[in-house]
Order: structure tokens, then sequence, then C-alpha cells
């Protein structure tokens, strides 16, 4: 997902717990992830972005399904956690660069705490990761691969380090990045695959999901959760819910 471009701050209609209006970046402002981390692993969150039907995507991508509001509360994210985590399919087909492009960002950043960058996590098991993706050539950005490759990353500019288990352990790299890399926090954004395997490691703390007013269709077509192997569901807690021209921005405690 693009940063946005001289957008101006959209106002979302707070439906719960009490009614208000208030910009993305407002509405972040109260999040702390990092004292909330459990012992022993980083706070892990989940944000997403879905049809009506359920579909995360439209012919692999989410663009089709991108608001302007959504992008905006999408980078405000950005600017609460430690790291940010990716899939290696999702990172090759939505092209990530640098994560907190924008200045101003990288500032509210500061202000919070946190470095003016997050640190990049991607979990990729074969290590399908072209070096021409824009995150891998960023100076400025660092990179931990969470990988059961023995292989490497060849002409990176970014800073690359590999987090190495054969199959992948989700839980076991959550407790390195917590203990080697002191992270606290991480906001996960898929996809789907991977969003299932930290599921069913017990790894995920909270879901943001926007529901956008459309519906896709398209048979086999991801949800924002593929195929997780859970033996009942799963159940979740309505935090907070805000709206803007029908698109519905929820925050759920996972579990609870």
């Amino acid at each position: 997902m693009t940063a946005p471009r001289n957008e101006p701050p959209v106002a979302l209609r707070r439906l719960l717990p009490a009614p208000g209006e208030l910009t993305a970046d407002e509405l972040v402002q109260a999040l702390h992830f990092g004292e909330l981390a459990p012992a022993g692993r980083p706070y892990l969150a989940v944000n997403m972005v879905a049809t009506v039907d359920g579909r995360a995507s439209v012919l692999g991508r989410t663009a089709p399904l991108s608001s302007v509001p959504d992008r905006q509360l999408f980078h405000a994210l950005r600017t609460r956690v430690d790291a940010v985590m990716v899939g290696a399919g999702t990172l090759r087909t939505e092209r990530y660069g640098r994560l907190v492009r924008d200045a101003a960002r990288r500032e509210q950043r500061r202000a919070a705490g946190l470095a003016p960058d997050p640190l990049a996590i991607v979990v990729s098991g074969s290590m399908r990761l072209p070096a021409d993706v824009p995150l891998l050539q960023d100076r400025d950005s660092r990179v931990v691969v969470v990988t059961a490759s023995d292989g490497v990353i060849e002409g990176c500019a970014a800073q690359v380090e590999y987090l190495r288990s054969s199959p992948v352990d989700l839980a076991a790299a959550l407790a390195r990045l917590r203990g080697d890399h002191g992270v606290r926090s991480i906001l996960c954004e898929g996809g789907p695959h991977l969003n299932a395997s930290l599921l069913a490691a017990g790894l995920i703390d909270e879901l943001f999901l926007t529901t956008v007013p459309k519906l896709a269709g398209g048979a086999g077509a991801l949800t924002i959760v593929a195929d997780a192997p859970l033996r009942e569901p799963l159940a979740l807690e309505l935090v907070w819910l805000l709206e803007s021209a029908g698109e519905l921005f929820a925050r759920y405690a996972v579990g609870a």
C-alpha cells in the first residue's frame, strides 16, 4: 500500500466505545503496544482490509480495496510499533518500500519513544525474495528475514539479517526478536498465510480490520486468514468501531 500523497486528514466517525470524530493520527495516539508485551515475545497486532464477503484482495492486490481513510490508518499504525512484519508473497506483490517514508511520521515515532524507522521483518520459508524489491534497496531500512533457507539475498542496499530455523518456527523467531533486537511490538500486515500460521501458534494479540462496502466474489480468493487449523472458532472482543462513507474500521482483542 503506497503512502498517502497530499491527502488531507479524514475525520472518522467513532461509533464505539463513545461517539465522536477523530483522524487516524489522533486515533492511534492512545496505542502503546510495547507496554502490553507478554513475557518473552513482542505484542503482535494484525492489520488487514477485506470486502463485505470476506475477500482480502482483488486479483491478488489490496489496491482495489484501498481508500484514503484506510491508507491513513494503515500508515498511522506504523508509527506505534517497533517492527512491521510481512510475508514474502505480500512483499513481492505489493512491492514494499521504506516503511515510513514521510518525515512527519518519523517524527511521530520519535515522539512516541521509537526509532524513526521500524524494523522490517520478512517471513519467507524458501527465501524467494528478489533483491530489486524497493525495501531491500533502501539504505535507511533494517530488515530481518525469518527463513528456513540457508541462502542470502545478494545485492541488497538495506541492512539485512537472518533468523533461521527448519522449518520456520515463528514462536522462536519472535522470542529472538524480543531478546536480540529489543522488539516489544509488531504490526503484521499479512498476507493470509502468515496470519494463519501466527494464529495457529497463538501469537496474535489483536486485529485491526477495515471492511470496505464492496463485494468481490472470486472462487478460491483468500480471506484475511487462510486455512488456519483452529479446532473451534476463536473469540474476538470488539474494542472500537469507526465509520467513514460506509467503510468500517474495527479493532478486536483476539482470544478475549
